[in-house]
């Protein structure tokens, strides 16, 4: 019989305070997101559409430039942390994508979100 070389798997004990800890920075990031789509001055409806003094109309156009950078990266790591909680479900949590090998546990301490070992992730960076 061959045997099938898997990775092991973290136990319930361990993800049930990751996955926890997940859905908090998710919810806080849910939050964060309505607060800064308040801010967007492009979403005020009492904002002058015509005739706006150039200071203004700069000043909101910086506003909605920084509004639609945060939101960008609200957005991505709400994907990453949906990702990961996914994997919790699933059973690949600590997995790498790539190679299949396990995440090094101080990764993933540090990064709870990380789908990626180290070595892949320094590849795809480059």
């Amino acid at each position: 019989m061959t045997k099938i070389n898997t990775p092991p798997k973290f136990p319930s004990n361990v993800l049930i305070p990751v996955s926890n800890m997940l859905k908090g920075k998710l919810a806080k990031l849910e939050r964060r997101e309505k607060e800064i789509s308040k801010e967007d001055p492009f979403k005020d409806v009492n904002r002058v559409n015509d005739n706006a003094a150039p200071d203004i109309e700069a000043d909101e156009q910086f506003g909605h430039a920084r509004t639609s950078a945060i939101r960008s990266e609200i957005d991505r790591a709400t994907i990453q942390i949906r990702k990961a909680l996914t994997r919790i479900k699933v059973g690949k949590y600590g997995i790498c994508e790539v190679c299949g090998q396990m995440i090094d546990t101080d990764r993933l301490m540090i990064y709870p979100e990380a789908t990626l070992c180290a070595k892949d992730a320094a590849k795809k960076e480059k």
